[in-house]
């Protein structure tokens, strides 16, 4: 068994997920919805783990028509920006059935990379599984894709510079929304950003079992009977690591050291090199598969957080 080594704010973190999560599962005022309690679950860790970011943005919240219905899509723009700037779609983490824009994570991250990258962030509110079960929220990241480029004069972005981005089940909707934008001949987009990413569903993924505990996260064939019952998990919409990956463009791409899925990660990031795709990569010593979230006690977290900033900065330059 492989020993994990965790600095005091990760051990902190992870001894106040379990106390938070008691307290609010045992309060009287426990919320009826499982998906309302995790989110104040991750408010309240964030509150205490997190660094809020203050800087000056524009948030404006839109509503995107998609298939059978609308989302809504959180816009952050830099505060007295001009003209067109380029855009990032940003998809959240979540297993494919929890997780929001308003989360006080989400909320400090896309405000930071706005401002730090000088980009207008698109939080996209995907429709969640098992209400909305897979090509669903693909289908709703590729409508906001489609949506930021037809409104690109009204949005002040410059739709020749847009990036695809998320973290766990998000980092999988932007990978496949890369192959499905590339398939369907369209909408542009000019790199992605994967940040421990859920590429592969397919039985007999290699899955580093003995971190799973200490990430308290969900094996891939539960995450397939959740997120796209009845599926093959051959397809590359749905395990983007099986996918043609030839023609992507440019990948950043963050594993985490204790990660249970880093090795298909890094694997996919090898196949993605012998596809002849501009690839770069980087494992994160030390870290959790959520653990980018604890900004305000783990140097780790902040070193991310600014990288992520750094390549979308360099991926929509001019």
């Amino acid at each position: 068994m492989t020993r994990v080594v965790l600095d005091q704010g990760t051990k902190a973190w992870l001894a106040r997920i379990e106390q938070i999560t008691a307290r609010l599962a045992a309060s009287e005022a426990r919320p009826d919805d499982h998906r309302e309690l995790m989110r104040r679950v991750s408010d309240e860790l964030f509150s205490e783990f997190g660094v809020p970011v203050d800087d000056a943005v524009e948030v404006l919240d839109h509503t995107v028509p998609v298939g059978g219905g609308t989302i809504r899509v959180r816009q952050y723009r830099p505060a007295g920006a001009s003209g067109p700037i380029p855009a990032y779609l940003l998809m959240h983490g979540g297993a494919f059935s929890h997780g929001s824009i308003d989360e006080a994570f989400n909320r400090a991250r896309a405000t930071q990379r706005a401002v730090e990258a000088d980009v207008a962030v698109f939080d996209v509110d995907y429709r969640l599984a098992p209400e909305h079960p897979f090509p669903t929220a693909l289908e709703d990241a590729y409508a906001t894709l489609a949506w930021v480029h037809e409104n690109r004069v009204a949005l002040q972005v410059d739709a020749a510079r847009v990036v695809v981005g998320g973290e766990s089940a998000g980092g999988n909707l932007a990978a496949a929304l890369g192959q499905l934008a590339r398939d369907r001949g369209g909408p542009a987009i000019v790199g992605q950003i994967l940040e421990v990413p859920v590429l592969d569903l397919r039985e007999g993924v290699v899955w580093q079992a003995d971190h799973a505990a200490a990430n308290n996260i969900t094996v891939p064939a539960d995450l397939q009977a959740l997120y796209g019952p009845g599926v093959s998990p051959d397809s590359p919409y749905f395990s983007p690591a099986a996918g043609e990956l030839a023609g992507l463009p440019p990948t950043h791409v963050i594993t985490a050291e204790y990660d249970p899925l880093t090795p298909t990660t890094e694997q996919y990031v090898e196949d993605l090199r012998q596809a002849g795709v501009e690839v770069s990569a980087t494992r994160h010593l030390g870290m959790l598969h959520g653990s980018a979230s604890v900004t305000a006690r783990v140097r780790g977290a902040r070193l991310w957080a600014a990288e992520v900033c750094l390549v979308l900065r360099e991926m929509t330059a001019g």
